[in-house]
């Protein structure tokens, strides 16, 4: 039986962070993947943004990790090669009653400690997204692009090269606690040929992603429960691609379901439109009962009048683990915290938007805990 110091349940985008920062501090690092590949899920499956902090309550957790992941997505991404695009966005008001809303979403981002924010008009909006329709808007110069499924690969790859192992089609079948650690069942490899297998494990950190529920329940613990947001996008390539230059976003939901549907100009040159917000059942739910690409055009013209039908296809959609239920409201802060029954494990519950950004943050943070575990 193997003994490790930490085991990561979960080779998503986070997963894959903590990994790459606890393997700078100890030794005997595991990380399993249940998928054949890392971040096949919600990392992967989103619009690629660098986050500003702008969105989330003052004092969060989502808003200090964000604003602070933000600058570290950065300077990791120009160490490692990862291809980024840091090229600021407008969040866009249509009329006079919304820039209302602009300036409270200004005053919470500069409180939030977001830098270079200011409020543009019409003309400065042309300038720089000359098919937008806009009244005001918010320039956010601290928000960009990048290649979520290379930064996944990057956080694994750095990790590796530290002494981590990182193991793929490794399925959680088993968590046993004892006073001084958690012995870990999987079950690795291919449905025929799996073999299944036992860590032993100081500490467990749940980074399960939309199944971190599950896995903290197989300790016991029914704290949460995560419903699965489906969010789906529409894709413009071709000519038609330069409609838009950055990125341009509708102010986020009322509800906090969403952050709206924007457009994302990707670092291929197409333009993405998206992410839309439906609860679903199951959280392998992709694909059944897509939204038809007239809704999406119908939606995308209060901003982009000139959009057309014909100019979008259908694109990719991904899963959000919301611990809001279904006619809930309000932003549901991250959860990171050490299991009050069984303190040998780290639970991670609701890594949702803004995940991506905030990782390398989220992970170091989770360095301090694992050190009191560890101690």
């Amino acid at each position: 039986m193997d003994q490790a110091n930490i085991l990561i349940i979960g080779g998503g985008v986070i997963g894959c962070a903590i990994a790459n920062t606890v393997s700078k501090r100890w030794q005997d690092v595991f990380l399993v993947e249940q998928f054949p590949k890392l971040g096949m899920a919600t990392s992967t499956r989103n619009s690629g943004v660098n986050h500003s902090g702008i969105y989330y309550p003052k004092n969060s957790l989502k808003a200090r990790l964000c604003v602070e992941g933000n600058r570290l997505t950065y300077e990791f991404c120009k160490k490692h090669n990862v291809p980024f695009r840091h090229c600021g966005k407008l969040v866009v008001a249509v009329d006079a009653h919304e820039e209302t809303e602009l300036v409270a979403l200004k005053k919470r981002g500069e409180e939030n400690g977001v830098e270079g924010l200011r409020l543009i008009g019409a003309d400065e909006i042309r300038a720089r997204e000359p098919h937008i329709n806009g009244y005001a808007a918010l320039d956010v110069p601290s928000t960009g692009i990048v290649s979520a499924e290379e930064l996944v690969h990057a956080y694994a790859r750095v990790a590796t090269n530290q002494g981590a192992n990182v193991v793929t089609r490794a399925q959680l079948i088993s968590l046993q606690p004892s006073a001084e650690s958690i012995r870990v069942g999987l079950r690795i490899g291919d449905e025929k040929d799996a073999q299944d297998e036992t860590i032993e494990a100081r500490c467990v950190i749940n980074a399960a992603g939309l199944y971190a529920d599950d896995v903290a329940a197989m300790l016991g613990n029914h704290s949460w429960k995560i419903y699965p947001v489906r969010g789906e996008y529409c894709e413009v390539r071709g000519p038609r691609s330069s409609l838009i230059n950055n990125l341009v976003y509708p102010l986020p939901h009322s509800d906090g379901l969403s952050l709206g549907v924007h457009f994302t100009k990707t670092l291929w040159g197409t333009f993405l439109l998206g992410p839309t917000a439906t609860y679903v059942e199951g959280k392998d739910n992709y694909e059944k009962n897509r939204l038809p690409i007239e809704d999406f055009a119908r939606s995308a013209k209060t901003l982009l009048p000139e959009i057309i039908e014909s100019d979008l296809q259908l694109g990719y959609s991904g899963l959000r683990p919301k611990l809001v239920p279904p006619g809930g409201h309000g932003i549901a802060d991250f959860v990171i915290t050490r299991d009050p029954n069984v303190p040998q494990a780290i639970h991670l519950v609701g890594m949702e938007s803004p995940g991506l950004t905030a990782a390398p943050s989220i992970a170091e943070h989770v360095v301090g805990l694992a050190a009191e575990v560890l101690a």
